[in-house]
């Protein structure tokens, strides 16, 4: 079981930060519909990139899916393309796909746009999957 504790480290203990993208929403948006055409997009600020502990096992599992033993925790959405989610919710995402240009994490359904700074954390699968909404 997943303690209150380790949560909270995880959401606001220290972390290797990331520039993420600085130029404009705009041009983060462009450069994703170049490189992910068609793709739904969700622009987020105050990111937690996370590093999945997995065993070897597991991250064998994750390999042959075509999945990154990493997921996303972003305290704010900015925009999201399909209108899932609404400016300034939260959002954690399934495991990745590919993480590219420091500023794209691309999953199953949607790209996530990094825009400013934010964190690179490591983190359990049971801490990480431990945020879910509603």
């Amino acid at each position: 079981m997943v303690t209150l504790n380790e949560i909270s480290q995880f959401l606001y203990g220290a972390g290797e930060e990331i520039p993420g993208w600085l130029g404009s929403q705009e041009d983060l948006i462009s450069l994703a519909a170049k490189m992910f055409p068609g793709k739904a997009f969700c622009v987020v600020k105050q990111w937690i990139l996370i590093d999945l502990t997995v065993t070897p096992v597991e991250r064998e599992k994750l390999t042959s899916l075509g999945l990154l033993p990493m997921t996303l925790f972003a305290h704010e959405i900015v925009l999201d393309s399909k209108g899932r989610f609404q400016p300034a919710m939260w959002v954690r995402s399934n495991f990745g796909k590919s993480f590219t240009e420091g500023c794209m994490f691309e999953t199953k359904s949607t790209v996530y746009l990094f825009w400013g700074s934010g964190l690179r954390k490591e983190a359990s699968v049971g801490v990480a999957f431990s945020m879910k909404a509603g």
